[in-house]
């Protein structure tokens, strides 16, 4: 039986739309760093890599090349963790050429460092690009969490930090970092921004 996210691990990204505290464990990522506009060339082509790496990982079965433990699997969603420059951080407004990202896919427990390598290899004869030089396969736990479900456009979230910084100020959270994830369960493409949904997470003490 297929492996569904949305319906196994509902706690990490199915919240509602009130904050709530969740504890976020280990999981493994394909990851790619970077800096500049969201809505850039250079970072669509980022998403379009991290995408065909993992779906590498998922068809690997076809090519009979699957790991140990391997069962299907819905690919997981786009997940960002954002920051700003120390020059961003100055202005009043948000610049976007300012954001610091780290973009990623989560992959299955069964992919292990050496096949994630392996798929990394692999995709880079079938698909070469620049990008492929600087993927990462890395462990990230993001722990104790305050988290909630924005309904709406990228630029309306905000509203929705608002809500999460509220209830940590009343139940006294105290941050860990500035830095925050953004989980993607929309396509941004096709979506009406009103209707985009983005799980939204803060890391907490």
């Amino acid at each position: 039986m297929k492996n569904e996210w949305r319906k196994k691990e509902k706690e990490f990204y199915l919240p509602g739309n009130k904050p709530r505290i969740v504890n976020v464990p280990e999981f493994s990522f394909f990851t790619i760093k970077g800096q500049g506009n969201p809505n850039s060339a250079e970072f669509a082509e980022a998403i379009a890599v991290l995408y065909s790496l993992s779906y590498a990982v998922k068809m690997s079965f076809r090519k009979g090349n699957a790991p140990i433990g391997y069962e299907d699997y819905t690919v997981y969603p786009l997940e960002g963790l954002w920051d700003l420059t120390e020059d961003g951080r100055s202005k009043n407004q948000l610049d976007k050429n300012e954001l610091i990202y780290t973009i990623m896919i989560r992959q299955p427990d069964f992919v292990s460092e050496e096949f994630a390598l392996k798929i990394i290899d692999q995709v880079k004869k079938a698909k070469p690009h620049p990008l492929l030089e600087i993927v990462k396969f890395e462990k990230l736990t993001d722990g104790a969490c305050i988290q909630i479900l924005h309904i709406g456009s990228f630029d309306e979230e905000p509203k929705s930090f608002a809500l999460m910084n509220q209830f940590r100020n009343e139940q006294d959270i105290h941050l860990k970092t500035r830095i925050h994830r953004e989980i993607y369960l929309s396509d941004a493409r096709n979506t009406d921004p009103s209707k985009l949904k983005t799980v939204l997470r803060i890391m907490t003490d």
